[in-house]
């Protein structure tokens, strides 16, 4: 999914006159992405000037550390509330399995996505 990375958008506009669904505006002379409306087209990507368009892959490892620091967020309130370590860690282990099944959701999609092409 397309992304506008702010400090390299100039607010040419180029985007928001190309996106074929409307779903690019320009707030505050920058571009943003209404990400209900988009349909990931990529036109955003094609014609950015500036490459400030950016695709959401970049974002990985930012969102793996926000999501390992909510997950030890998590484990300390288990340890404080529910009194021990044992409870982090059983914590932890609720945490690995959701994203085991994130994972498994994933890939079962895909799955069905690719039996669509013809």
């Amino acid at each position: 999914m397309p992304w506008v990375k702010q400090e390299d958008c100039t607010g040419c506009g180029t985007c928001v006159e190309e996106c074929p669904v409307g779903a690019i505006s320009l707030v505050e002379e920058h571009a943003q992405i209404d990400m209900e409306r988009c349909i990931r087209c990529g036109k955003c990507h094609d014609v950015c000037p500036e490459e400030a368009v950016r695709h959401d892959s970049e974002k990985i490892p930012e969102e793996v550390r926000a999501n390992v620091e909510k997950a030890k967020n998590m484990m300390e309130a288990c340890a404080k509330y529910l009194g021990s370590e044992e409870e982090k860690q059983k914590c932890l282990n609720r945490i690995i399995k959701y994203f085991n099944k994130e994972k498994i959701v994933a890939e079962k999609t895909i799955e069905a996505l690719k039996s669509l092409r013809k």
